[in-house]
């Protein structure tokens, strides 16, 4: 009996913390644990590390130190872009979001909404590609902000994100960018790209849970209203203590991901292309959801005929392979995934969709065993299914 595998390919949902990044952690654990706010030696100590973490994040993006806001979460740091302006701008009730943005934009929006505000939801094509004319079309004398990420969660799409800038910025439009998915895997300067503001992730990029960043330009925090009210942390946009480990793990791994981008999204691509092929050789009525050239190569998405998606998984979780059925962040919904409904599929194309993403530590023959699995569990299923 072959001896059972555990392999992880949910790596779009969380990454394992690297051991580079958790051996920066351990020094600010013990004597490095103090307040980055208290002015004794401890305090001082500490506050110099969020400092250069902060510098260190700055650098990668093209901003400036005083730039880099920290957070607890990708999921904070797009409330406080699209909430902090509430009150700033009672002329500029108007918001434009794409409609395949991540469930905590989306959500945001709509609760902007019931505050009043108008929302324009941009369509895409069965790509997920967003439309320029279209956003130049929606865009209005009272457009306040657009939220449009730069990879999609769930499909992987890569946007044009700089024409995107371009556009809002010749528009006099705020332009923020959700890049939790794309940072580390593609270059972002946020002064050629003219986002006004980024949001990053700490634990999609082999750092801590419980850390992100939200870019804000220069300039615009004075309108920005903070979510969080307190010591005045973080230039007085995020009120509470810093935690100085997670945030030197985060700069850590930012560090490694830049240095080895290149290669390793090389190396990514080879395994991406590996296994489509190896899956549409082997499995007949399987579909890639998305565009095959404009997407990162560290994930896909793929639709089976007449299997659910919650069926594989689950299948393959039996088998000890980890993956997802689109956003982890709501993989509980049997809700068709409004991401692939957004694109234009079907409800059964959605249901039957399941997103495979790798990473550091996925190997050539992870791979292989995945593809093998696989194809046994879609032609048992299947066997079961009463749909033809």
């Amino acid at each position: 009996m072959k001896k059972r595998r555990d392999i992880y390919l949910d790596y779009a949902a969380g990454c394992p913390v690297d051991p580079r990044v958790i051996k920066v952690m351990e020094q600010y654990q013990g004597e490095g644990f103090g307040n980055s706010m208290s002015i004794h030696d401890w305090g001082r100590r500490a506050s110099e590390v969020v400092e250069k973490s902060r510098k260190k994040i700055a650098g990668f993006i093209g901003a400036k130190p005083n730039e880099i806001i920290f957070t607890s979460s990708a999921t904070e740091s797009n409330n406080l872009a699209l909430k902090g302006w509430m009150d700033s701008r009672p002329d500029k009730r108007h918001i434009i979001v794409s409609a395949i943005e991540h469930k905590c934009v989306v959500e945001t929006a709509k609760y902007l909404e019931r505050q009043g505000y108008e929302v324009t939801f941009l369509k895409v094509d069965n790509e997920g590609k967003v439309s320029l004319d279209q956003l130049k079309r929606e865009i209005r004398n009272d457009t306040l902000l657009v939220s449009v990420m730069h990879v999609n969660n769930e499909v992987g799409v890569i946007e044009e994100v700089k024409k995107i800038g371009q556009v809002c910025r010749a528009r006099g439009v705020l332009f923020h960018c959700d890049a939790a998915q794309s940072f580390t895997k593609l270059e972002i300067d946020v002064r050629k790209m003219k986002i006004d503001l980024l949001t990053l992730s700490s634990h999609k990029i082999y750092g801590p849970k419980g850390v992100g960043v939200l870019y804000v330009r220069q300039g615009l925090k004075k309108g920005l209203e903070p979510l969080l009210h307190g010591g005045g942390q973080e230039g007085g946009l995020r009120s509470s203590t810093v935690n100085t480990a997670a945030v030197a793990g985060m700069a850590k791994a930012v560090e490694i991901g830049m240095k080895e981008m290149v290669t390793e999204r090389e190396r990514l691509a080879k395994l991406k292309e590996k296994f489509v092929e190896g899956v549409l050789g082997k499995i007949a009525g399987v579909r890639v959801n998305g565009s095959k050239r404009k997407s990162v190569s560290s994930s896909v998405n793929m639709s089976f005929d007449r299997v659910e998606g919650e069926a594989i998984l689950l299948s393959l979780d039996a088998v000890g392979i980890r993956v997802s059925t689109g956003s982890a962040c709501s993989s509980d919904d049997l809700k068709p995934s409004y991401v692939l409904r957004a694109m234009g599929y079907s409800v059964a194309r959605a249901h039957g969709s399941i997103r495979f993403s790798w990473g550091r530590w996925t190997r050539k023959e992870d791979i292989d065993y995945v593809v093998e699995m696989l194809v046994k569990v879609i032609k048992k299923l299947r066997s079961l299914s009463p749909i033809k």
